[in-house]
């Protein structure tokens, strides 16, 4: 493992002076605990029996038939526990907490995805949880809510600002602040200040050495490898073991939204973000000319973020990483299509690196391969796709739901 607080002239630790102690016992100890058969095993054995890993690497035979191109292959990380890529990352920052002597643990969420996860490992090993969600994103996510709940996390709206994924970091850094002697900050993506970028890397590159192990399993020669990115930590997560070769193509996906001006996208790459220092790091951020943060869109809670892992952007830049985007209407196009084809429903966000995936695959070669990592599975999304789907029919069904008396129980009192 290489560690790096800075990726280019991307990353660091920009924090007060009095996040710099738990942040340097955090790096510590994450350091030690790499190098520790003890801990690594243990994450290895939970990922296995609480997650379910390895996860399937998928050939889209019906996909590529009706494509015509290259073989589309799907990393399946929606069959994990909790159904996302989102829990490896869980799993190994709780075990870490656990060895550093924490008896709490916060976070933050956008999606809802990385909140369930963390709040189902909390639960696994019996440790208090909070996690922070902006109000817009708590009524969008409303499903990822109640699970949180019922694995016993408290979920603190946060209404301040644009009340989505930037203003619960901000809210989850301030409790940090005030807490961190014995509680542990489970921050959700590659990104944020030294050394949350290389740790949540790490804790999510099992994903691109399974990769790696299945295609020489299946002897695929493969043409590009694509993922969606929000922060980034499932996309470093795929594409790490692949970043030092030449090949394949690795390409990033980010949300095109419905439009090209401000507030209508969440596209940092290609020219639209500005290097800038937020939250705790520097890297590519959507900002105006005073360097505000603007306001974003996408149809996917989990893409609206305005700034962009300092790896990702330092390889974007670079040019081993190519960027790309994917509107809302794109995406959901994919997601029909692979729902249609495949019998397996994309996460709004995986739904953009699909979008871009069969792009890639329909103008490809036939003997080589396109790997896209279906980061998560859409059943979190229910409510957003049906209603952008088949509105008429999905508000008389939630109408006649509202307006349903309880049931009683049924004639002479027979179950």
């Amino acid at each position: 493992m290489h560690y790096h607080e800075f990726f280019g002239n991307f990353g660091g630790r920009y924090v007060a002076e009095i996040l710099r102690s738990p942040l340097e016992e955090l790096e510590k100890g994450f350091l030690a605990a790499m190098e520790d058969v003890a801990f690594t095993s243990e994450l290895e054995y939970h990922g296995k029996h609480f997650i379910g890993r390895p996860t399937p690497l998928l050939y889209a035979a019906e996909a590529t038939r009706a494509l015509g191109g290259s073989k589309i292959y799907i990393k399946l990380e929606g069959l994990a526990n909790t159904g996302a890529h989102k829990i490896n990352n869980a799993l190994g920052q709780v075990l870490l907490a656990s060895r550093l002597g924490k008896k709490r643990i916060i976070a933050e969420t956008g999606a809802g995805q990385h909140g369930v996860a963390t709040a189902a490992v909390c639960a696994k090993f019996g440790i208090p949880c909070r996690v922070y969600m902006g109000e817009i994103d708590m009524n969008r996510q409303r499903p990822n809510v109640f699970w949180m709940e019922l694995f016993g996390a408290e979920v603190t709206p946060v209404y301040s600002g644009s009340k989505t994924l930037k203003d619960a970091v901000n809210e989850a850094l301030r409790d940090w602040a005030e807490s961190f002697s014995d509680t542990h900050y489970l921050l959700g993506s590659a990104l944020g200040p030294s050394p949350y970028p290389d740790m949540v890397r790490e804790f999510q590159s099992v994903i691109g050495r399974e990769v790696k192990e299945q295609i020489g399993e299946e002897g695929l020669e493969v043409e590009a490898m694509v993922a969606c990115v929000g922060g980034g930590s499932n996309a470093i997560g795929f594409f790490s073991p692949f970043l030092k070769f030449p090949e394949p193509r690795l390409v990033g996906v980010e949300a095109g939204g419905r439009g090209s001006g401000p507030g209508e996208h969440a596209s940092r790459m290609n020219g639209r973000g500005r290097p800038g220092i937020v939250q705790g790091y520097k890297s590519l951020f959507l900002t105006d000319s005073d360097g505000q943060v603007l306001p974003t869109h996408s149809i996917s809670a989990g893409l609206d973020y305005p700034g962009l892992g300092p790896q990702l952007a330092d390889l974007g830049l670079s040019g081993r990483i190519e960027f790309t985007t994917a509107s809302d209407s794109e995406a959901l196009d994919a997601l029909k299509f692979f729902a249609a084809r495949e019998g397996i429903i994309f996460a709004l966000e995986s739904a953009h690196a699909a979008a871009a995936g069969m792009a890639i695959a329909g103008n490809g070669s036939r003997d080589k391969a396109v790997i896209i990592n279906m980061s998560g599975r859409g059943d979190k999304d229910l409510v957003i796709t049906a209603k952008a789907l088949d509105e008429t029919n999905w508000k008389s069904f939630l109408g006649s739901e509202a307006g349903a008396p309880e049931a009683g129980p049924p004639p002479g009192g027979a179950l």
